[in-house]
């Protein structure tokens, strides 16, 4: 008995560090095929975000930016005075500088749609740069998030949106370069500016400074270094609680909303020109980034009447991108502009082939109940060059 445990005993250890080597590489084998997969997974998922999604949620943060931003004109004994601003709440209160809108008689909001409003000064700072206009049409629009609590850190990138030289809706790429600067400008005191790498020019004051990152607005653009390229931006930490107590405590029965936007948006042909392409140009942006409800809030009421929302969307969602070739003004008469716009319509046909639709659209632009419209349009479809992946 004796020597038959002694024979068995070294086979049984034997086959028992056997197996023990054999579960060791199995499950060593197992533990690397499961982190092989899962570092394979995250590399695709990683190389598709920058590649296919960066670009675009750039392109989406800017029209979302862009939706909630105004450009600002007042009228008073010192002539016309041209600003920016940004809606921040659901009462259509809007965020600006003081010196826009400052000893004015009259102020206009233009929205990205080129809706021009009456507004009323509900807040204005003394010594602090910082102004609340409020317009009850914008009631409930388009705002981007604001976390006043959020501070940013040196080297990260921003967006400043504004008018520039009347250019509404401008959008400057940039950094935060600098922060804790101060500045005295006229009758201003500026305390901890951020400074940013982004140009501030005449118009911009009052626009949003934003945070690419977050998404989140994080100051107002108000002053520029004589050369123009340096900014400077109020961080929205310092003011909000201000601004947010104005808003708090206005009085809607006590506001006057002084001036006649018709009158101001009196049927200029240059204006209009100007006002008819930024439209046109517009609508197609909102395509492009797939804001369908907008583009169809750009149209006028004969249009609407001709195609429903769903109809509307079913005739350009297969278009996967859209470039402008060319827009021609046709001729500017009786309140109405008409424009000639050549464009390409990228289109996937199936999953290897592309086609590219060259289009020929005549649009007629004007206002309809106060507010600039697309009344019609007529497309024509040139040619189709299909492209192989």
């Amino acid at each position: 008995m004796k020597y038959q445990l002694k024979k068995t005993a070294p086979v049984v250890l034997s086959m028992i560090i056997l197996l023990a080597g054999t579960y060791a590489l199995v499950s060593y084998y197992d533990n690397w095929k499961e982190t092989a997969i899962g570092s394979d997974q995250a590399i695709v998922e990683h190389v598709t975000d920058n590649e296919s999604n960066q670009g675009h949620d750039l392109q989406e943060l800017i029209h979302e930016a862009q939706k909630s931003v105004v450009q600002i004109e007042t009228t008073g004994s010192f002539g016309n005075n041209l600003g920016s601003g940004f809606v921040y709440n659901d009462r259509g209160d809007i965020i600006t500088n003081a010196h826009v809108v400052k000893d004015a008689d009259s102020v206009y909001v233009k929205t990205s749609e080129a809706h021009t409003y009456p507004g009323a000064v509900i807040g204005i700072g003394s010594s602090e740069d910082i102004a609340v206009v409020r317009v009850p049409q914008l009631a409930n629009s388009s705002t981007l998030e604001i976390d006043p609590n959020f501070e940013p850190n040196i080297g990260d990138e921003i967006l400043a949106v504004g008018s520039p030289h009347r250019l509404q809706n401008t959008v400057t790429l940039g950094h935060i370069s600098g922060t804790e600067r101060n500045l005295s400008v006229e009758q201003y005191e500026y305390n901890n500016l951020y400074q940013i790498s982004a140009s501030i020019l005449q118009g911009n004051s009052g626009g949003p400074l934003i945070h690419e990152e977050t998404g989140n607005i994080i100051g107002i653009n108000s002053a520029a270094m004589n050369e123009g390229t340096i900014g400077f931006s109020i961080p929205i930490s310092q003011i909000y609680e201000r601004v947010s107590m104005w808003s708090d405590t206005a009085n809607d029965d006590e506001l006057n909303y002084d001036g006649d936007p018709t009158l101001y948006q009196d049927i200029d042909p240059n204006t209009l020109e100007e006002d008819s392409e930024y439209l046109i140009s517009y609508f197609y942006e909102t395509l492009n980034v797939r804001d369908y409800f907008t583009a169809y809030s750009l149209l006028g009421s004969d249009l609407q009447s001709n195609y429903s929302y769903q109809e509307f969307r079913e005739l350009i969602v297969h278009s996967i991108d859209i470039n402008i070739n060319s827009t021609e003004t046709l001729s500017v008469e009786d309140g109405i502009a008409t424009f000639k716009v050549n464009s390409d319509h990228e289109i996937r046909t199936d999953e290897d082939t592309r086609e590219t639709h060259h289009f020929e659209t005549i649009y007629e632009v004007g206002y309809e109940n106060d507010q600039l419209k697309i009344l019609s349009l007529e497309r024509e479809l040139l040619s189709k060059t299909s492209h192989s992946n």
